[in-house]
């Protein structure tokens, strides 16, 4: 681990709008400020929204800056790269923002049920030859339910072409209701609206990946609780370019 990584964790420690709860500890730690967030954190009732795989929290912090009546937690296992949007966050005294170090995996362990009201998933990795990873799949959207709101929202803003056609069909073949989608998010005149002012938020990586013709593609849809949720059984198309630090990894063409 490089002195870079170190310091940052040594700040991290420090952060008070940062719990670090690992996979390798969580279980023996129980999280008590589950159920907890309003009162304990942020010290109001406004709703609270997610990013999973929050990465840098360039986000995370977007959107707080955004809506500041909305509370939000940006949510990854790598914490080098969220000391960022955290260090941030503090710099310039954003209250609605925290950030939960821990794996995706078992974020249900974190929130209690009805706590949270939507959930953005940004440039998650497609995972294109292990569908239980996906975090659109339906493994994760039972995770998902334990805590979102009955007809909770869902976010999804892609680069991948698998990713989006993947959970497209999800939503299809579960008959969740579907709000909004475009394959090609910035070139979509009915953005002309304060509704969708989350346009502003643009990453280094999304730039970069626009800036090499990539289109990006979002999504909008409700996930209610009842009804069994079942995987969609149709090849797609594995994607035919390679992200940044993403490869195929696959000799095969098409994937489930």
């Amino acid at each position: 681990m490089s002195k870079g990584k170190l310091a940052k964790f040594a700040d991290m420690e420090t952060y008070e709008n940062v719990f670090q709860y690992p996979y390798s500890v969580v279980e023996h730690v129980p999280f008590e400020m589950q159920g907890h967030w309003h009162e304990a954190y942020f010290h109001n009732d406004n709703p609270i929204v997610l990013e999973l795989g929050c990465g840098k929290g360039e986000y995370t912090v977007g959107l707080a800056k955004l809506y500041p009546h909305i509370n939000f937690i940006g949510v990854d296992i790598k914490g080098a790269r969220m000391w960022t949007g955290a260090t941030q966050a503090i710099k310039e005294g954003l209250k609605n923002v925290a950030f939960l170090r821990t794996n995706i995996e078992i974020i249900d362990r974190f929130f209690s049920p009805d706590e949270v009201q939507e959930i953005w998933l940004t440039f998650s990795d497609p995972q294109m030859k292990n569908p239980r990873k996906r975090l659109t799949s339906t493994y994760f959207m039972n995770r998902y339910r334990r805590f979102l709101i009955d007809g909770g929202i869902i976010h999804l803003k892609t680069d991948s072409n698998f990713l989006f056609t993947y959970t497209t069909y999800m939503v299809e073949k579960n008959h969740l209701p579907l709000e909004f989608r475009t394959e090609d998010l910035y070139n979509h005149s009915s953005f002309l609206t304060s509704q969708f002012s989350f346009l502003g938020i643009r990453t280094y990586y999304e730039q970069m990946w626009i800036d090499r013709g990539l289109n990006i593609k979002y999504m909008k849809f409700h996930l209610p609780h009842e009804g069994e949720l079942v995987e969609p059984d149709i090849e797609i198309p594995l994607d035919d370019y390679r992200s940044y630090r993403r490869d195929k990894r696959s000799s095969l063409e098409t994937a489930k």
